[in-house]
């Protein structure tokens, strides 16, 4: 991270005390470039992350190094694993990426805890922050516990399509957000492909017929 000079002008969803605004202002941000990773499994959190501009994706990695988009993280929002760690001491058991380029604050452990303890109006948005967070790792087991590959990508593809109905990803990126392989997430864009739902080209897919899309993503 490349520490910035200017102060804190982090805009949090909740109002807070004088106090903790105090604290927070004084913390400087850091710019963080896309593609840097902010934590692997068994790193300590170092403070509670704030973004204050950008996107970081959450992952878990099997040991076959097969990946699964657990959640993502923009402004307002706070990481799950890292409010784990902080309350509970336990290291990092998934990875964290910076999606686009990043603006973001940490709030030291000390500040974090003190927080905590002293400011209801933080401690709220923590909370809530964690239960949003944690509601969105559920959705993602569901997914893939109970959805089948197929209903699972058609979703995925109608959701990422920009309004000319192209989706600009790997095939292997789009196994990752689906939790999937990428061999079983290509056959299943060729099987689309051939029944005129979408056409591929390289690193990209193009929506054919969006209808048949949202009848398979049910």
């Amino acid at each position: 991270m490349k520490q910035m000079t200017q102060r804190a002008t982090i805009c949090l969803p909740v109002d807070l005390d004088d106090g903790a605004r105090a604290e927070i202002s004084r913390l400087k941000p850091a710019a963080v470039p896309k593609g840097s990773v902010l934590f692997r499994p068994g790193d300590e959190p170092p403070g509670f992350f704030l973004i204050e501009s950008g996107r970081v994706g959450v992952y878990l990695v099997g040991r076959g190094g097969r990946e699964i988009l657990l959640y993502a993280v923009a402004p307002g929002e706070t990481c799950v694993q890292t409010t784990l760690g902080l309350l509970g001491g336990q290291a990092y058991t998934g990875e964290a990426v910076a999606e686009t380029d990043l603006v973001a604050y940490i709030v030291p452990k000390p500040l974090f805890s003190r927080l905590m303890a002293e400011s209801a109006p933080f401690r709220q948005f923590v909370f809530k922050a964690f239960g949003a967070r944690l509601a969105d790792v559920m959705r993602v087991l569901e997914q893939v516990a109970f959805v089948k590959v197929e209903e699972r990508l058609a979703a995925l593809l109608l959701d990422r399509a920009d309004p000319a109905g192209l989706v600009t990803a790997t095939h292997q990126e789009l196994a990752v957000a689906i939790g999937s392989a990428r061999e079983v997430v290509s056959r299943r864009l060729e099987a689309f492909g051939a029944k005129g739902l979408v056409a591929l080209d390289r690193g990209m897919v193009r929506i054919v017929d969006r209808a048949a899309l949202k009848r398979l993503a049910g």
